[in-house]
């Protein structure tokens, strides 16, 4: 059994998705990261820098006793040894794989999730932080776009956990007004992955608990974004 810590995020929905894909039994652990969950000593033992998602695998490989694994890109790594899916065996489709697994989540995820926190949730319009992550998004959008031009998944000529990897975040392409039509390798790829049953089953996970509007709850303001209300 696979112990899920997770929230209604696009890294949550990554590590739902290869559970899903992969059919592996699992149970959900709601962490509320809008009011500290994340903080708590019982889950810094799991997830030390206090992010979730995280895993706790009750019944690992090696025959020992539960076995926790934090980071996304590490848990769909996990995942994917531990059911000998969803990653390549042979050197280069492997290779493939982590490198688009990495770009992801050094960069794709990472970038979009400034340009949506200065766009959409920041107190105050700021232009120049704005702009700046806009433009770098819209360069990994079309680094993706010309990477998907002529092939039906990203890495390895196969679906891979790089898919997964990618998939939740530019599903946030309306919200960020990303224009998504004008890269239509990626658009092409996003509509194919939409229609997968094991990947919207993950997408639909913790869907009735998304919290659209976090900058209208003070404490989450604090606990999300760092902001201290002025009791002047």
């Amino acid at each position: 059994m696979i112990e899920l810590y997770t929230a209604p995020t696009p890294n949550g929905w990554k590590i739902s998705i290869m559970l899903e894909e992969c059919g592996l039994p699992y149970e959900v652990r709601w962490v509320d990261i809008g009011h500290g969950e994340q903080f708590a000593p019982e889950f810094l033992k799991i997830s030390p820098n206090n992010r979730i998602p995280a895993i706790v695998d009750t019944a690992p490989l090696d025959g020992g006793g539960p076995l926790p694994v934090f980071e996304t890109g590490a848990i769909l790594t996990y995942l994917a040894e531990k059911t000998g899916r969803f990653l390549p065996a042979e050197l280069r489709g492997r290779t493939e794989t982590f490198e688009w697994l990495s770009w992801q989540v050094a960069g794709l995820g990472p970038m979009l999730g400034q340009h949506g926190h200065f766009a959409l949730y920041a107190p105050e319009r700021l232009i120049y932080p704005t702009e700046r992550y806009r433009r770098e998004a819209l360069r990994l959008y079309g680094v993706l776009d010309r990477r998907l031009e002529g092939r039906e998944c990203i890495a390895a000529g196969q679906y891979t956990i790089a898919d997964m990897a990618c998939f939740p975040w530019i599903r946030t392409w309306k919200a960020q007004a990303i224009p998504l039509a004008d890269f239509p390798h990626l658009k092409a790829w996003y509509e194919r992955l939409k229609q997968r049953p094991g990947l919207r089953r993950g997408m639909e996970v913790g869907a009735d608990r998304i919290n659209r509007r976090p900058q209208d709850d003070a404490e989450a303001r604090r606990t999300l974004f760092g902001i201290v209300e002025d009791k002047a």
